[in-house]
This record gives structure tokens, C-alpha cells and sequence, in this order.
């Protein structure tokens, strides 16, 4: 739609030019229930912004995007709305000093995730509605100016159906059938909320007395479907929230601004949370309705305290452009773990960062779409697309190496300074920087020009001379891509680790330093005994992969499960899947010492996400002709590991997963059948609902579960949640008729929610039915230049990431990637993006698989 992609140049031209000073809002929801006619929905909106212009007689624009306005008046004045509205923007003409804007709309509610989203629980037929609007989607629902520097005061009010709750940011009242709001403190227009609905909703309270004796009440809420309302553990949410609102307060001295604290488990959500003051909003599956490893837990717990940095880091404090992205997101991002680490009991949650969290910028700053961390956001599809490794695991690993470079007690000073100085206001990197200047005593132009303004990755290799068996000189070698050949200065650990009589690989020296150019002389650890293992970013300070010396590797080969610190371990695994990326270790290599030592692990989420990575290097990495003997090799290790594991533990649960997963052979899928229907058990092994439907997957994928047993399953779990896995369990059968059925659904029709194109998807591509979609790989390059003009961009994001061919990988699928990419050189630079992306994930995967059949 012209005009729908605001671009930054005219962010900052509309910014010189106008003040806002407050919006109403209307909104008539009444309209959610009952019969629609075959219509499609929309929803009356009716908008009224006050505001100042800098040039009386100068021109600009409103944003909406909505089916219609019925009437704009501009200072008094009636517009016509076809003169004015172009589907996307308003235009506004000879502006006064002081203006006032009314539109009213008929908005249309949203099955997409974006704007005003409806949803109809098909367990009881409830509809429940929420909003999400990041990067600029509240146009989707009011009128306004859909950039984060144009802050502004918000008082809401909405008319819902008899017996509904509403909920805004600000705290509200039920009045002759209306629900207002208070007035918000000054935020952007991305981060207001609505959500209404018969939720169930729990409510507690917060409590702190500060130093200078004034105390602060907060009022807490949390809520969720009906269907799900067995399921919520909201006592679990209401503790973390507590521990996170002290955590918070004691480091950042600056009381939560936002009056009340709830916050909504809303169904087909597309992220996995959204900072909104005062009403945050969460995706449901945070509320587990079967057993779930604490890795899960220490999940949610991270998220809620990452929402609730933002609070401060992004709401308080917000960046003028999606540049600076990276102001919100990093810092919400590293808060998450130090909040966990620091108020939790999730003590170990920077394991589960180094692990899990990091590797999603591994991948990410590897990839040709690689951008610095204060990155180059030209206009709103740019800035959709940056929600992404970069800007959340490499800024808040950046951010952690900050720390060990000005110390905490001068970043967390920093940080106080900097929501005092620019509360309720809008900043750029440069402000940041100049607090931690003040506070640190050290010139952040270097630093941050080194992390914050450069892209890649670097890689550090221990260099070990010995002598008499003693170290002669100890050196790092850092080493950067070609494309991105930065040498960053690095404060890192390195530690050296000795077998013990008893096998145990323990650290008994450990040096801080200071990395600097291509090759830096450790001299302290000069003279140390000769190690079996040297780990150049021990405790995990920097930004790096890991590399080892050959001797090093021959240690981990042998006795990786003997480490005896998990985080150490988990670095390990971390580069060693990272050489399995980069083709320097075979794919086959990885899996074996998966399936030698994971039974050692003891971290569960470190487990987990080595299942993940076995996955990957097996249906991925490893050589074509090895992939059947490493599916039984796994499968076999994966049922080996299930029965061995202690009876009713997490690390059961998560083997039974695995080998589910696993399973191809016939004794195999037996067996899952069997623990479906009863006839066969594992001691302490609850068959729970969700672990259903992930035995279920499989047998469909392998053509043992038809479509009557689906549905079997589904009149067992006849709920949103069961209906999400029937769908993705119907698209995975090993049919073309049912590839081309799911096909149509995602790709030819525009009918199905976000939640079930996403289940759609998952199901359609399944490693063991390379050749039944082998056909779509010509078709979806043929499909997706038209399906990113016609759907909207979050969509268009899942289908184009989702459905790539990368299955089919062979050089004739890159080949046609690039003929794509030749043809189609004016597309849309976001679409080109996720195919370039898409393209690299797939050469990489061919060459690891040419390293994998060379050790064959």
C-alpha cells in the first residue's frame, strides 16, 4: 500500500516539525461477537490528537491503516475523507500552532497477529482480543503519528460486549457501560495496549519502601484464556514478578513509573513477549499444560524480566529511530539474565545464555544480513527485520563484555544517570555512551566503534608452547571473516583445565586479560603445568567463537563429560557446534560425541539444545548417503538414554522427547504407538497431553497415524492448543495430496490464521519427505514476490523463512536461489533479505555436509 512504509527521512522530517501533546482514543468492540454476515470485521475507532507545529502552514500526515473513515475534522474543520485518506495516511494540510485531530474509522480486527487481533477459542467459543503493535501496528487501530519520537500522553477508552473485561495501560474503571482508562504517562505509540475478552484474570500486589521513607504500591495482574485458566500457574508468575520489581529497583534507583503491573498470556501470538506499560502481553504457550523441564521455567522467568526491564530501557527511556534499536533491546536482553541470576532461582541462567542464547548471534552475524549492533534502519520493513539476533543476543552479549570492561558498579551507575537524564524522553547512542564515559572514566568512542559499529564475529584460538612440561609462552590468535575483518579488543578468561586420576577435567589456573590485535602474549599464565585443555573464554565474558588448539580438542574428544564446571562445558559444547557449522568438524564427529557424553550433561537446558543442534547436524550437515545410519545411531542412543534415565525426571522427559523425534524405524514407531494407546509404558514416564501429541507428530510424518487417528486425538484435546498440533500433524503426512492440500492453505489462500499457517508450515516440511516436496521448491521461488505484495509483512516473514527449500539441498536449489536473486534485483529489500538468509543456511549446510563425507 503507498505510504505504508514510512521511511526514516521522514520520521525525522515529521519530528522537527510536530509536538504532540495527547491522544483520545475510542474504541467500540462490541462488535467481536455475534453474527459478522460473512462481512469481515471491523471495529469503530474514533481518534482525537492534540498537537503543536513548529511552521503554522506547513503540511504532514497522520498514519492509519483501515477499511474505511467515515470523518476527519482538522481544527473545526470537516476533510473529505477521500480527498485525505489514502488507505494508509491522512494527509493534513495549512497546519496552525495548535492543532486538533479527529478521525473516526471503521478498523478491521486482525487474524495476523498485528493490530487488533480476534480470536475464537473453539473449546468453548469465547472470543478474546489483544493488540501488538511493534514496529508500527497501532495504526492498525487508532490514527496517529506511528514513529517512537513523537511521545505523547494516551487516555483510552473502550466499549466492549456485555460481560467482557477490558484492560489498558493505564488502570480502569467500568462507567455507564464504558471502560476508561487513566491517562498514561508520555509514551510511544508502539507500545499502547488493549486487551479484552472473558479472561480469566488473578490479581496480587507489590509493596516497597525506599530509603527516603515513601513507599510505592503497584498493583499486579496476570490472566489467560478460560480454557487454559487450569493450567496457569500465576502464584510462579506473581514471584518472579516480585523478585524482578526489587531487583530492578535496587540497581536502577528509579521506581517503576507505570502505576500497575498486569500481564496477559494471549493466544496465536507472534512474538514471545511485548513491553506495553502497565499491561504487558506474553504468548500463551508460557502457560505449560503438560510436564516441562525448568529450562521452560527459567525460560518464562527470563522473558518476564525482560519485559520488565524495558519498563525502563525502552518505555522510560525510548530510542528516537529503530537504529537505535539496540538501546531497548540489548539491555532488556542482558537484564533478562542478570535479573535471573540476581533475584531467581534460576542460578545458572547465564549457562543457558552462553548455550542457547548466543548461539542465535552466532548464526546471525555470519549470515550476509549481518549488521553492527547500532545498525542502518532505512524504514519500517528494515526495522521488522531487525528484531533479530543481532540486535537481542549479540547486543546483550556485547553488553555483558561491557560490564567486565567498565566494571558493574559503573555500568549500573551509568544506567541510573542515564533514566534520569532522559526520562519519559527519546536518545540515541550517543547519549548512552557519554553516561558510561562519566561513570567508567574510560573513552567509549573506541569501544563502541569496535562492538556497537562494526559487524562479524571473531574467533580466538589458544596458541600453546611447551617446555619441560611446563607452558613456555601461552598466546590468543584472533582472527575475523573476510567480509568483516574487525579485530575487536576483547577482556576475556582463559583457563587451564588437567585431567584428574579420577577422569575429571578440572581448571586450576585462570588469568584475566586483555585480547588486542592477531596475537596477544598471555604472560601470566607463563611457566603454569602444561594443560590438557586451555578454554580462551572461560566464565564466558566476551563475544567470540571458540577455537582450540589440537591438543585441546583431543581432550574433549576423549573426556568432554568429565568437565566438571557446567558452564565450562557448555562453552565447549558451544564451540564445538560451532566448528560443525563452519565445516571444521564433521558433522558425524558432533553427533558421536553427543551420543557418547549428553548423558553426562547435567544442565538440562544445555541438553535440550544439544538435541536441537543433533537435529540440525543430522538433517543438515551430515553427508546424504551417512543420514540413515546416524538416524539409527540416534535413535537407538535416544531410547538407550530414555530408559536408563531416573524414573519421572526432566531428563526422561526431555530423552522421551528426543527419541520421538528420532524415530523412523518400525520397532520404533511401535513403541510410540504403544505408549499412545497404553499398551506399553516406561517407569515414571507420564503420557501427558503434550507429550501425545509430540509421539503423534512422528507417526503421522511416517504414515503410521492417519487422519481418523488425528482426529481422535483431537476430540481428546479439543482446544486451541490440540487444534494447532492437528493441523501441524495432518500437513506432515507422507501424502502429495496432503502437501498440495497445505500448500494451497498457505500459499494460494489468505484464510488461515498466523497460528495455523506457522503449525501449517511445520508440518509440511519433514526431513524423511525430501522427494514428495522436492516440487515446491520451484514453485515457492515462482509464489513469493506476489505473496509478499499481497500478505502482510509478518505473514509474508513465515512463508518466505518457512517454506524455502532448504531440504532440498543440492547445488541445483542454490543455483536457482541465485537466478532468483539475479532476477529479482529491485525487489523488496526485506524479501531479499530472508532469501539471501535462507541462501547462506544452505550453502553452509552443503559444504558441512562435503566435510562430513570426506571423513567417511
Amino acid at each position: 500500500m503507498p505510504g505504508e512504509n514510512l521511511s526514516r527521512d521522514e520520521a525525522r522530517e515529521r519530528a522537527a516539525l510536530l509536538s504532540v501533546e495527547g491522544y483520545d482514543v475510542s474504541l467500540d468492540l462490541r462488535s467481536a461477537v455475534g453474527d459478522a454476515d460473512g462481512e469481515p470485521r471491523t471495529f469503530r475507532s474514533v481518534t482525537t490528537i492534540r498537537f503543536r507545529c513548529n511552521e503554522p502552514g506547513a503540511s504532514s500526515f497522520a498514519d492509519l491503516i483501515a477499511p474505511s473513515v467515515t470523518a476527519v475534522s482538522l481544527n473545526g474543520k470537516d476533510l473529505d475523507p477521500s480527498e485525505v485518506f489514502d488507505g494508509a495516511r491522512i494527509a493534513l494540510e495549512d497546519l496552525a500552532a495548535e492543532n486538533e485531530l479527529v478521525v473516526d474509522a471503521q478498523c478491521a480486527y486482525s487474524r495476523t497477529g498485528e493490530g487488533l487481533h480476534r480470536f475464537v477459542d473453539p473449546e468453548d467459543g469465547e472470543v478474546y482480543l489483544y493488540t501488538q503493535y511493534e514496529p508500527a501496528d497501532s495504526r492498525r487501530v487508532f490514527a496517529g503519528f506511528e514513529q517512537p519520537d513523537l511521545k505523547a500522553p494516551f487516555r483510552f477508552e473502550v466499549r466492549a460486549p456485555e460481560g467482557w473485561t477490558a484492560w489498558s495501560n493505564g488502570a480502569g474503571e467500568l462507567t455507564d457501560g464504558v471502560w476508561k482508562f487513566a491517562e498514561t504517562k508520555p509514551i510511544s505509540t508502539y507500545i499502547t495496549c488493549v486487551v479484552a475478552g472473558p479472561y480469566h484474570y488473578v490479581t496480587d500486589s507489590y509493596s516497597r519502601t525506599f530509603a527516603d521513607g515513601t513507599t510505592l504500591e503497584i498493583p499486579l495482574g496476570a490472566m489467560c484464556r478460560k480454557g487454559l485458566a487450569p493450567h496457569f500457574d500465576a502464584d510462579d508468575v506473581f514471584l518472579v514478578t516480585k523478585q524482578g520489581l526489587d531487583f530492578f529497583h535496587e540497581n536502577f534507583d528509579y521506581p517503576y513509573p507505570f502505576g500497575k503491573y498486569d500481564q496477559a498470556f494471549v493466544p496465536e501470538y507472534n512474538l514471545g513477549a511485548m513491553e506495553n506499560p502497565g499491561l504487558v502481553t506474553f504468548r500463551e504457550e508460557y502457560i505449560f499444560r503438560g510436564k516441562v523441564t525448568q529450562a521452560s521455567y527459567e525460560a518464562r522467568a527470563n522473558v518476564i524480566l525482560h519485559e520488565m526491564a524495558h519498563m525502563w530501557f525502552g518505555d522510560l527511556v525510548t530510542m528516537a529511530w529503530w537504529d537505535d534499536l539496540w538501546l531497548k533491546e540489548s539491555f532488556a536482553d542482558f537484564m533478562g539474565t542478570f535479573g535471573n541470576v540476581g533475584a531467581t532461582r534460576f542460578k545458572d541462567a547465564w549457562i543457558t545464555f552462553a548455550n542457547r542464547r548466543k548461539a542465535w548471534a552466532y548464526r546471525a552475524d555470519q549470515l550476509p544480513s549481518t549488521h553492527p549492533i547500532t545498525a542502518d534502519i532505512r524504514d519500517l520493513q528494515d526495522a521488522k527485520l531487525n528484531f533479530d539476533g543481532i540486535t537481542y543476543a549479540k547486543g546483550a552479549s556485547v553488553l555483558k563484555q561491557l560490564v567486565a570492561y567498565v566494571g558493574q558498579d559503573a555500568f549500573l551507575e551509568g544506567a541510573r544517570r542515564y533514566f534520569k537524564r532522559h526520562a519519559y524522553g527519546n536518545t540515541r547512542l550517543g547519549d548512552l555512551l557519554s553516561v558510561l564515559g562519566e561513570t567508567s572514566g574510560r573513552d567509549m568512542t573506541a569501544w563502541s566503534r569496535s562492538w556497537l559499529q562494526t559487524a562479524g564475529v571473531n574467533a580466538l584460538t589458544p596458541q600453546v608452547l611447551l617446555a619441560d612440561s611446563r607452558v613456555a609462552e601461552l598466546a590468543v590468535l584472533q582472527e575475523a571473516a573476510e567480509s568483516h575483518p574487525e579485530l575487536r579488543p576483547h577482556r576475556v578468561a582463559v583457563g587451564l583445565y588437567r585431567l584428574t586420576e579420577g577422569g575429571a577435567l578440572e581448571r586450576y589456573a585462570r588469568v584475566e586479560t586483555d585480547v588486542e590485535g592477531p596475537r596477544t602474549v598471555v604472560a601470566d599464565l607463563a611457566g603454569a603445568e602444561a594443560p590438557d585443555l586451555v578454554l580462551v573464554n572461560d566464565d564466558d565474558l566476551t563475544y567470540c567463537k571458540i577455537r582450540f588448539d589440537a591438543a585441546s580438542l583431543d581432550t574433549l574428544r576423549e573426556h568432554l563429560g568429565g568437565l566438571t564446571d557446567p558452564l565450562a562445558r557448555a562453552l565447549c559444547w558451544s564451540a564445538l557446534w560451532n566448528m560443525t557449522r563452519d565445516a571444521l568438524l564433521p558433522a558425524r564427529d558432533f553427533i558421536a560425541l553427543v551420543l557418547r557424553f549428553a548423558s553426562r550433561e547435567s544442565d538440562i537446558g544445555v541438553l535440550q539444545m544439544l538435541h536441537a543442534w543433533t537435529h540440525t547436524a543430522l538433517d543438515r550437515y551430515a553427508a546424504p548417503g551417512w543420514r540413515e545410519t546416524g538416524g539409527a545411531l540416534l535413535a537407538e542412543g535416544a531410547l538407550r538414554q530414555l530408559r536408563a534415565a531416573d524414573a519421572g525426571s526432566e531428563h526422561q522427559l526431555a530423552w522421551a522427547r528426543f527419541f520421538a523425534s528420532t524415530a523412523s524405524a518400525e520397532p520404533d514407531l511401535a513403541l510410540l504407538k504403544d505408549l499412545l494407546d497404553g499398551t506399553a509404558s516406561i517407569e515414571g514416564l507420564e503420557v501427558d497431553q503434550e507429550l501425545r501429541w509430540a509421539f503423534l507428530g512422528p507417526l503421522a510424518a511416517h504414515g503410521v497415524a492417519d487422519e481418523s487417528v488425528i482426529a481422535a486425538e483431537l476430540a481428546r484435546d479439543d482446544t486451541a492448543s490440540g487444534k494447532r498440533h492437528q493441523v501441524r500433524c495432518l500437513a506432515a503426512r507422507p501424502s502429495a495430496a496432503v502437501k498440495a492440500q497445505a500448500w494451497a492453505q498457505v500459499v494460494e489462500s489468505d484464510t488461515l490464521s498466523n497460528a495455523l499457517v506457522e503449525a501449517t508450515i511445520a508440518g509440511f516440511d519433514q526431513p524423511s519427505q525430501r522427494e514428495l516436496t522436492a516440487p515446491y521448491a520451484e514453485k515457492y521461488f515462482a509464489a513469493i514476490d506476489r505473496l509478499w505484495q499481497e500478505r502482510s509483512i509478518q505473514i509474508g516473514m513465515d512463508i518466505v523463512s518457512g517454506l524455502f527449500p532448504a531440504l532440498q539441498d543440492r547445488p541445483g536449489t542454490l543455483a536457482a536461489t541465485d537466478a532468483w536473486l539475479a532476477a529479482h534485483e529491485e525487489a523488496a529489500p526485506a524479501l531479499r533479505r530472508l532469501v539471501l538468509e535462507a541462501r547462506d543456511d544452505l550453502a553452509r549446510a552443503l559444504r558441512a555436509q562435503e566435510r562430513d563425507a570426506q571423513a567417511g
